[in-house]
């Protein structure tokens, strides 16, 4: 295997993990259960076969591996892959791979879809993902992958399974639909991005944003740049529902042992240890 990119990788609840995150440098994540992706800043050589990806905005660190993706599936010969991304980004992507083919000589066949916040994308008939509005210096969505059961009405689950089969023979809807949260995907965003969307608290897994955490750097400043600080996880400490939450993003500035130490000081149970730093 060429490994040409970082890729952590964390197991929970019978879903992998994978990806890596830095602000201002590349992030990307994937889910091979799901056969989904989040975001395209880099493009591990392992990541080629997932060919449904999610782009939560448009700068670079989230997109800048978009046409290197494709141009290896088209060399693999693979499939087109399917790209959701927010509609605002769809024709300068499309011009850049304009830009690519003269440059490369070579086709660029991907599927471009626009997206908006309060869509519904289905990937399978067990999975289905939402789009919700976040807060970035651009246009930025987050999403949230739902599992959809079918499970039997209130009402009928005392009853015999003849009875209900008689039901279903009559035409009646015995069952319903119910579904759960089973990992969130926040993107870059500051807190209205979780405030505004609950059920990013909600889903067993959520990867969020942590793109601060010195107790110096001004809240108000990272806020009107789209970022979280490790204050704004103490203040909602208690809504956080998720059995696993990923922290990742978090600035250059740091080194990584500095920013162990100043997120166990502040958070020394780490959310009853839910809270993984994606370092």
């Amino acid at each position: 295997m060429v490994e040409n990119a970082p890729v952590k990788t964390l197991e929970h609840n019978g879903l992998t993990i994978e990806g890596y995150s830095r602000a201002a440098v590349q992030t990307y994540w994937r889910v091979p259960e799901l056969s989904v992706g989040f975001d395209l800043g880099a493009q591990p050589w392992s990541f080629m076969g997932t060919e449904t990806w999610f782009v939560s905005h448009g700068h670079l660190d989230h997109i800048a591996a978009l046409p290197v993706y494709v141009a290896r599936r088209r060399m693999m010969k693979m499939e087109p892959p399917t790209i959701y991304l927010p509609t605002v980004a769809v024709k300068p992507v499309e011009q850049i791979l304009q830009g690519f083919t003269r440059l490369d000589r070579g086709r660029l066949p991907v599927n471009l879809v626009p997206i908006e916040p309060g869509m519904e994308i289905e990937l399978s008939r067990e999975y289905v993902v939402t789009t919700v509005a976040t807060k970035h210096t651009v246009p930025s969505m987050g999403f949230v992958v739902w599992q959809r059961r079918n499970k039997l009405k209130a009402e009928y689950q005392g009853l015999a399974g003849t009875e209900i089969r008689d039901l279903r023979l009559a035409g009646t809807e015995v069952t319903e639909e119910h579904r759960d949260a089973v990992l969130a995907y926040l993107g870059d965003s500051a807190p209205p991005g979780l405030d505004d969307n609950p059920e990013m608290y909600e889903a067993k897994i959520l990867i969020c944003e942590l793109t601060f955490v010195a107790p110096g750097h001004r809240k108000e400043k990272i806020h009107k740049f789209g970022h979280i600080h490790l204050d704004d996880i103490l203040e909602r400490r208690d809504r956080f529902k998720n059995e696993l939450v990923i922290a990742s993003h978090l600035s250059t500035r740091y080194h990584e042992k500095s920013v162990r130490k100043m997120v166990e000081k502040a958070l020394p149970d780490m959310l009853d240890g839910r809270l993984q730093l994606w370092l």
